[in-house]
């Protein structure tokens, strides 16, 4: 079965966009249905059973507040270097991406708290 995990970004405006991943394959949509769409298009026949979850936006063990504003702040950047067609300069680029790969984790180990929970 492939675990899908969607998960709400602040955008500037106030209304999220979602960053939808399973394993190596990701994407982004105004919506948790358009991402996972997006996503779907990307799996292979035989991950085609899937278990989505879906994760409001808010702190936990797993990622902090301090982390959550810290990648707020960053994709706000990230968002306004790219409306211009620039690009972060490479310490905020690389603190992106370390944060990212943070809450891919984080997410990784919320989804097998949650597999564990749910055959107990």
């Amino acid at each position: 079965m492939t675990r899908v995990t969607i998960l709400p970004v602040p955008n500037p405006g106030g209304k999220p966009s979602y960053f939808a991943v399973a394993g190596n394959k990701q994407s982004f949509g105004n919506s948790a249905g358009e991402a996972l769409d997006a996503l779907t298009e990307q799996l292979e026949e035989e991950q085609a059973s899937t278990l989505v979850i879906v994760r409001h936006w808010q702190p936990d063990a797993f990622f902090s507040m301090v982390e959550q504003k810290q990648l707020e702040e960053l994709m706000m950047r990230w968002r306004e270097a790219r409306d211009q067609n620039q690009s972060l300069p490479a310490t905020d680029q690389s603190a992106l991406e370390q944060l990212i790969e943070a809450e891919l984790r984080a997410s990784s180990v919320r989804t097998e708290t949650l597999l564990r929970e749910l055959t107990q």
